[in-house]
């Protein structure tokens, strides 16, 4: 299998937006009541942070000059 490198922005989005899909499954499921507005700063938040953490990333592996090596 060949190997990628690690982006912690899309672990950063993923992990809001499995946040925001449990919220409103367990709305569904009627185990608790979830306003429909309550997905917006989630969503929008979780976007926002993911931005910051791929920009730091980017920063860290440019400054480091590891942006195009494949890690063994």
């Amino acid at each position: 299998m060949l190997r990628h490198e690690f982006q912690p922005g899309k672990l950063v989005a993923g992990l809001f937006l499995t946040a925001t899909g449990a919220l409103f499954a367990g709305d569904a499921a009627g185990r608790w009541e979830t306003p429909w507005f309550v997905v917006v700063p989630l969503i929008v938040g979780g976007l926002v942070l993911a931005g910051v953490t791929a920009a730091l990333t980017r920063g860290i592996r440019r400054r480091r000059g590891t942006a195009g090596a494949a890690p063994r």
